[in-house]
C-alpha cells in the first residue's frame, strides 16, 4: 500500500470540453499530475487510493455546461467524478481510518483528496463477500453500492410494491433494471422487461428471471408490444428511458397505480427534449408518477443490507459485470455504457490493491 506522504504521479481522466451531442471517446482525456498523499495539516480530508469506478448514465448530463439543482456539471480539465470504493491512504477525519475501505464520490483518478468526507461511507462488506455471484471478488462491494440501493429504493419505498402484482422495467439490462426485476420476482411479482439487443432480452429472460422480455428496437408500435405483453394492464413502471416508452406505458396502466421516474436515458444527449403528449391518461387514471433520487434515502442503507444479504447467502441475486480494465481504458468504457453498449453494470477497475 502506498506511503503516506508520499509523491506519486497521479493518472486522471477529464473532460475535454462541454459538450451537449451524443457522447464520444474524444470527450475525455486520460493524464498524469504531481500529487502528495497528505492531507493538509489541520483538515478533516481524506486521501483515497481508488479501486473500483462505477459508470452510470446520469454521468452524460454532467458533461453539458448547465447546472442542475441534484447534479453539478464537470469542469472540463479536472477530474471527473463519480461513485467508487477507495481505500484510505491518509486522513484528517476521525470517522476514517488509514486502511478503511470507503465507497462514495471519488474523482476518476488513481488517487483522490476528498475535502469533504461526509459523503464517504464505509462499505459494512468485505470485498472478500461474493458467495460465488461475481467474476470478480474485490467488485461485490458495488453489489451493495448506489445501482442496487436505487433499485430497492424505488421499487420498495417509491413503488410500495406488493405480491401478485404486475410490474414492467425499460433498461431493464441495465445495472438498475435488473436488479428491480430481481426485486419483483422476490416479492412474488409478475415482471416483464425492455431493453435494445437480443443478448440482453435472452439475459432478462435466461439470467435474471423475467418473466418476459422484449427488443423494444424491434417493436414499430410500443402501444401494441405493451397490449400484448400486459393485456390486463401495468400496475407498477419502473421508468429508465421516458420519451415514447412513457407514452406508451401511460396507455396501459391500470387505475389508481404507481409509476417511478428513476432516469430518462433517452433525454441525456438530446437538446431538444421530447414532450410526453398523453399526460392526460395519468389524470383519467389516477396515476401516481413520482421521481426520486438515491441521494435522498441513504439514511435506509442499513435497512437496504438487512434486506438484501439473506438473498445473497440464498444465491437468488446473481450479478452481472462488464469490467474495463485501468483508467486508460476508462473513456471507452464510459462511451459504451452511454451508448447502450455494455451488458450489466459497467465499472472501471483502477487498481487491484
Amino acid at each position: 500500500m502506498e506511503k503516506r506522504g508520499a509523491m506519486v504521479s497521479n493518472k486522471q481522466m477529464s473532460l475535454r470540453d462541454y459538450v451537449s451531442c451524443y457522447p464520444t471517446v474524444d470527450d475525455m482525456e486520460v493524464r498524469r499530475e504531481e500529487m502528495k498523499l497528505e492531507v493538509p495539516r489541520g483538515s478533516k480530508a481524506v486521501v483515497v487510493k481508488n479501486l473500483y469506478l462505477s459508470c452510470d448514465t446520469y454521468m452524460r448530463l454532467l458533461r453539458n455546461r448547465t447546472a442542475d439543482e441534484l447534479l453539478k456539471p464537470y469542469t472540463p480539465g479536472s477530474p471527473i467524478t463519480g461513485f467508487g470504493v477507495s481505500r484510505s491512504v491518509d486522513s484528517g477525519s476521525p470517522n476514517f481510518r488509514v486502511g478503511d475501505l470507503v465507497w462514495g464520490t471519488t474523482g476518476w483518478e488513481e488517487f483522490s483528496l476528498i475535502t469533504n468526507p461526509e459523503g464517504l461511507e464505509h462499505t459494512d462488506v468485505p470485498l472478500s463477500y461474493s458467495l460465488g455471484i461475481l467474476a470478480d471478488n474485490c467488485c461485490s462491494v458495488f453489489l451493495f453500492g448506489m445501482p442496487v440501493m436505487t433499485s430497492y429504493v424505488g421499487f420498495y419505498k417509491v413503488c410500495s410494491a406488493k405480491k401478485g402484482e404486475i410490474v414492467f422495467v425499460s433498461a431493464a439490462a441495465g445495472a438498475i433494471g435488473q436488479n428491480v426485476g430481481r426485486f419483483a420476482k422476490l416479492t412474488g411479482c409478475y415482471v416483464v422487461g425492455c431493453a435494445g439487443s437480443k443478448e440482453k432480452v435472452d439475459l432478462l429472460k435466461n439470467t435474471f428471471g423475467f418473466d418476459d422480455a422484449f427488443n423494444y428496437k424491434e417493436e414499430r408500435d410500443l402501444d401494441a408490444a405493451l397490449k400484448r405483453c400486459f393485456p390486463e394492464g401495468i400496475d407498477i413502471y419502473f421508468n429508465n428511458v421516458e420519451g415514447k416508452m412513457l407514452e406508451a406505458v401511460l396507455l396501459n396502466m391500470k387505475v389508481r397505480h404507481r409509476i417511478a421516474l428513476c432516469g430518462m436515458v433517452s433525454l441525456y444527449s438530446s437538446d431538444s427534449h421530447e414532450r410526453v403528449i398523453n399526460l392526460m391518461h395519468a389524470i383519467c387514471k389516477r396515476v401516481r408518477i413520482e421521481g426520486f433520487a438515491v441521494y435522498d434515502h441513504f439514511a435506509a442503507y442499513p435497512k437496504f443490507l438487512e434486506f438484501l444479504l439473506p438473498h445473497i447467502r440464498e444465491g437468488k441475486i446473481v450479478y452481472i459485470e462488464d469490467t474495463a480494465e485501468g483508467l486508460d481504458d476508462g473513456p471507452s468504457a464510459l462511451f459504451r455504457l452511454l451508448n447502450g453498449g455494455n451488458v450489466g453494470k459497467q465499472l472501471v477497475v483502477v487498481a487491484r490493491e
